[in-house]
């Protein structure tokens, strides 16, 4: 069983049908962090996850929640374009609206639009584009749901301003999140996380590794490493497989150079093609 965070309707559904298709069963959690921590206690097989949005930057509890609690493994990511639409009840006019309501990344992403438009007028956060959809089908109230156009087919919503993000090249990362720590026969693509010790030169020495080996670095960010006020986790993306010499050699090395290392896995790159 596969699980994305629902209900149905939401872009993490999109991206599960998109990317596993129509036929496999799914199941849909509450929140990010239960979905990921039912793949860690065997109640489902995988999960599909966003991770990073191309105008938001990361999912931070995706982020932490594979870091610290679960112990899983990416097994592949897949590239979601976002449309974002403001869908209101049959009839509600803009100037009816009372209350915006969205998951916190579409409400951060179409910022320009609620200032232009929706100055004063209250924003409430939801655990999803769904829940929000839901709400205001079960309410008859004027509130603004921001989502996936598909919400409104869904809960019979009507759309008053059609792909309103700020960007109209968003997107949105998904990665598989699995038990399985085998790297995939066609992976091109490794993540890990580490800490190191507050000296002088820690984060060049472990990134130097990488140039000296001729490896791409793709990604780098620091979180709080939460244990310890003034402590930094590194979550890194490089190019290559975990099963190629060269790069197992470079993690070995960089592992011995940090406080706490994990593997977070190897897989196929999204938009390219997987066997």
């Amino acid at each position: 069983m596969t699980g994305y965070l629902g209900p149905q309707g939401t872009f993490s559904h999109l991206a599960a049908l998109e990317y596993f298709g129509a036929s496999i069963p799914l199941c849909e959690y509450a929140s990010i962090y239960s979905l990921i921590m039912a793949v860690d206690s065997g109640e489902i097989e995988r999960a599909i996850v966003p991770i990073e949005n191309s105008i938001e930057g990361s999912v931070n509890v995706t982020l932490d929640t594979l870091a610290f609690d679960a112990q899983l493994h990416i097994t592949g990511e897949h590239i979601l374009k976002v449309s974002e639409n403001l869908m209101v009840l049959p009839g509600v006019k803009a100037e009816d609206i009372t209350k915006i309501i969205s998951h916190p990344q579409p409400i951060a992403q179409c910022s320009r639009l609620l200032h232009r438009k929706f100055p004063g007028v209250p924003v409430e956060y939801t655990e999803s584009t769904a829940a929000a959809a839901e709400l205001t089908a079960g309410s008859g109230l004027a509130y603004g749901v921001l989502g996936p156009a598909t919400l409104a087919e869904l809960y019979g919503l009507e759309i008053l301003f059609a792909d309103c993000g700020d960007e109209p090249n968003n997107s949105t990362r998904f990665i598989i999140a699995e038990k399985n720590s085998a790297p995939a026969s066609n992976a091109d693509k490794t993540s890990i996380a580490f800490t190191l010790d507050n000296r002088p030169g820690s984060l060049f020495r472990s990134l130097e590794i990488f140039a000296r080996q001729g490896i791409n670095m793709i990604k780098i960010e620091s979180r709080p490493f939460k244990k310890k006020l003034g402590k930094y986790i590194f979550f890194i993306d490089i190019d290559g497989s975990a099963e190629d010499a060269v790069i197992r050699s470079a993690l070995d090395a960089i592992r011995t150079n940090t406080d706490f290392f994990k593997f977070l896995g190897s897989y196929k790159a999204a938009n390219t093609p997987r066997n």
